[in-house]
């Protein structure tokens, strides 16, 4: 019997182009007589419903334009392909908090949570939204809307326990998302070529700074087949060989075909068309093994501002916290033995009303899809309004958490070396990755972005008489083929 393959497309940045970024999938399925399964988006979706989450957009007011996904939120609208995206550092992060475990956002959009498994046609896709910042990387999730304009920043910073509950997963894991680079991959492809386009990026490269190191950790502890990527907005492919198997000593070592994309706009590398082999039925199901996952380190999440102890990686208490085969089993068995993820989404804020120009008020609310999916898991829902201050969920505290291989930075510590190479303490600035395309919030309000001359990132707005369609701009290229190229420092695939 032949295998039967998923037509998977991957795009960088959305920026909450949706209506270019569907016009350009369809335009490739009728060029080339195909059907596309599936749509990855790696981050800065903006999933914008209304003003009030347009305010709770991490970018200088100028920039705040409402884009075309309320459309897809409201129903009038649906959109063409099932979509899995990320959050980056550019969301409506009031809307993405309700679902914190992942959920659909309009139908046939589906986010992956703050991080996340699922399956689909039997491949194992996983995620980790937001970006790096090694100052809140060590703090719970303590932000709750309504935010402030430094919560407004620091709720799309990853942290550890995301980090932690991720590296709990065993066996194959087939794509992986995140919207920051790993830090050190750009070595293992053609950096000169990358550099060439992104000179900015020399500094950061040649010591080892661009990127995120739990990204990099999670990259050769996780060793999917493939890991996509976006934020630097710029296209770029390498093949990562890892030294260790993670079935142990005897198996196969793997590698990584790693490819980050570029942002929505015309003449850029922003969307990417690859066969994978797919089992089973082509429908977004729940990952079991991530599901029991959840269930058993609930009781490690922590909701306060404070630093975070978690297990050290390979630790007793780390090997406690993954799920024996009788957990997973007993997690099938809550939710009844099918995985298949409900197609529940409801509406839980007004629709944006183009011709009502009121800014409305920011308000947390419950999502029911997220009280369900902790209902039906046996945990309690700790997002939702007040829980921030309540005292259900304590952080249970490690004494043994120190370990040479792991990123360990909070606001008191000093510099920690990593893998030879010196990560960042908390103390020093974050890394800034000096480039021109991207709105940067920590260090500029709106009169330094108006000085730089920085693009519009949020509105990626195209005078659509003046340039060709972006899908005619699309590369129907499989991704094996270009990461193998690239690899190989054939720049031909590259732009």
């Amino acid at each position: 019997m032949s295998a039967v393959f998923g037509q998977i497309a991957v795009e960088g940045c959305c920026h909450g182009e949706l209506d270019k970024i569907y016009e350009t999938v369809t335009f490739i399925e009728k060029t080339h007589n195909t059907k596309i399964d599936l749509l990855l988006c790696c981050g800065d979706f903006q999933a914008v419903r209304n003003t009030a989450d347009l305010q709770c957009m991490a970018v200088p007011p100028k920039y705040r334009q409402m884009q075309t996904f309320y459309k897809y939120y409201s129903g009038e609208k649906v959109a063409p392909v099932l979509t899995i995206f990320i959050g980056g550092n550019h969301e409506a992060s009031n809307h993405l908090w309700e679902l914190s475990y992942g959920g659909w956002v309009a139908p046939n959009i589906y986010y992956l949570g703050r991080s996340g498994m699922v399956q689909f046609g039997g491949l194992r896709i996983g995620g980790l939204s937001g970006i790096f910042k090694p100052h809140d990387y060590h703090k719970g999730t303590f932000e709750c809307p309504p935010f402030n304009d430094s919560t407004n920043r620091s709720i799309y910073h990853i942290r550890a326990f995301d980090v932690f509950r991720l590296k709990l997963m065993s066996g194959a894991i087939d794509v992986f998302l995140s919207h920051d680079w790993p830090r050190g991959v750009y070595y293992q492809g053609n950096v000169e070529e990358l550099l060439r386009q992104k000179p900015f990026f020399r500094e950061e490269v040649e010591s080892n700074r661009l990127g995120s190191p739990p990204a990099e950790e999670l990259l050769h502890h996780l060793q999917p087949s493939y890991w996509f990527s976006a934020h630097l907005h710029v296209k770029f492919a390498a093949i990562v060989r890892h030294h260790d198997s993670v079935g142990g000593e005897g198996c196969e070592k793997r590698q990584t075909k790693f490819l980050a994309l570029d942002k929505c706009l015309p003449r850029k590398d922003f969307l990417q068309i690859l066969s994978l082999p797919a089992s089973g039925e082509k429908k977004l199901q729940y990952d079991a093994e991530w599901l029991a996952i959840t269930k058993a380190t609930q009781a490690l999440l922590s909701l306060s501002h404070g630093h975070q102890s978690l297990p050290r990686t390979g630790s007793d208490e780390m090997q406690s916290c993954k799920p024996t085969k009788e957990d997973i089993e007993a997690v099938r068995q809550a939710f009844e033995g099918d995985l298949t993820i409900p197609q529940n989404f409801s509406q839980t804020a007004p629709v944006h009303d183009p011709l009502c120009h009121n800014v409305l008020q920011v308000v947390a609310r419950e999502n029911p899809q997220t009280a369900d999916f902790c209902r039906r898991l046996g945990i309690e829902n700790p997002f939702k309004p007040g829980i921030q201050s309540s005292t259900s969920f304590p952080s249970q505290s490690f004494q043994n958490v120190t370990n040479p291989d792991e990123i360990t930075l909070s606001d008191d510590e000093s510099d920690i070396p990593q893998q030879g190479v010196d990560v960042p303490s908390a103390g020093q600035p974050a890394i800034k990755e000096t480039n021109p395309d991207e709105i940067d919030l920590d260090e500029s309000d709106e009169e330094d972005a108006d000085e730089a001359g920085i693009p519009s990132e949020s509105t990626c707005e195209v005078a659509h008489s003046q340039v060709e369609p972006e899908a005619k701009q699309a590369r129907l290229v499989d991704v094996n083929d270009g990461v193998d190229r690239d690899c190989k420092g054939d720049s031909s695939n590259t732009s």
